[in-house]
């Protein structure tokens, strides 16, 4: 589908789950279709005994350019902490993977009104005293815990308030220019709205990436909107 109908103006990647990376880099690089592949996780450590763990070099002989780091649910079932998710970030970064940085509050947070604080916290302790050689690597996705999986997205209101606030960190953090991605239970039917009034720079899509059709309409979306067509 996305041979016969490319997307110009956006980049797409897909983060299949470890097993399947070499079928996936195998069909995307005989078919030359213009996508690339992530992994979701990466291990911290590059080297030594650490049974089951993926390593950055490992993935990099896959044919991987990308991983996502901190993803919200690696965050809430296996204890990966601020200081796990820093010291993962650094790991991919040296390796040369771009990196899509996750971070989010959960709706206690929301609800006490701490969101901006939450988010600011893990992005300061991720990205401070990182290499400015390295900063074109990175991207961030905000993905608002209570709004993934649940059916329930964000307003467009919110994730521009929130888009902005993480644009403000960053750029204290001499980060300016990351991309900035929303993630909470984008579809098909949100996904216009969301890029243009949530002012974001693209989407981390979830269970409507399983399917093809709805997916490559998130997709067109977004090349719709940098196209000017929006």
């Amino acid at each position: 589908m996305l041979k016969n109908k490319p997307a110009e103006h956006v980049q797409i990647v897909l983060a299949p789950p470890f097993v399947d990376i070499r079928s996936v880099t195998s069909i995307v690089e005989s078919e030359r279709i213009p996508v690339e592949v992530a992994a979701q996780h990466v291990n911290a450590n590059d080297n030594g005994a650490h049974t089951g763990e993926v390593s950055v070099s490992m993935l990099k002989r896959l044919n991987v350019t990308w991983v996502l780091i901190g993803h919200s649910e690696r965050r809430a079932i296996y204890a990966m902490d601020d200081a796990s998710v820093s010291a993962t970030l650094r790991q991919a970064l040296r390796g040369g993977l771009h990196s899509v940085l996750c971070v989010g509050e959960s709706l206690d947070e929301r609800e006490r009104d701490e969101h901006d604080e939450f988010v600011r916290t893990q992005l300061v302790s991720a990205l401070k005293g990182i290499d400015a050689r390295y900063h074109e690597l990175i991207s961030v996705a905000y993905e608002p815990i209570w709004a993934i999986g649940t059916g329930r997205t964000a307003t467009s209101e919110q994730v521009a308030s929130m888009t902005l606030h993480i644009r403000h960190v960053l750029e204290s953090l001499g980060v300016s220019n990351a991309r900035v991605l929303y993630g909470g239970s984008v579809n098909a039917d949100n996904a216009s709205t969301i890029v243009r009034d949530g002012r974001v720079d693209g989407f981390l899509v979830g269970g409507a990436s399983l399917k093809a059709e709805s997916f490559l309409s998130i997709v067109q979306a977004c090349d719709d909107c940098y196209d000017g067509k929006r």
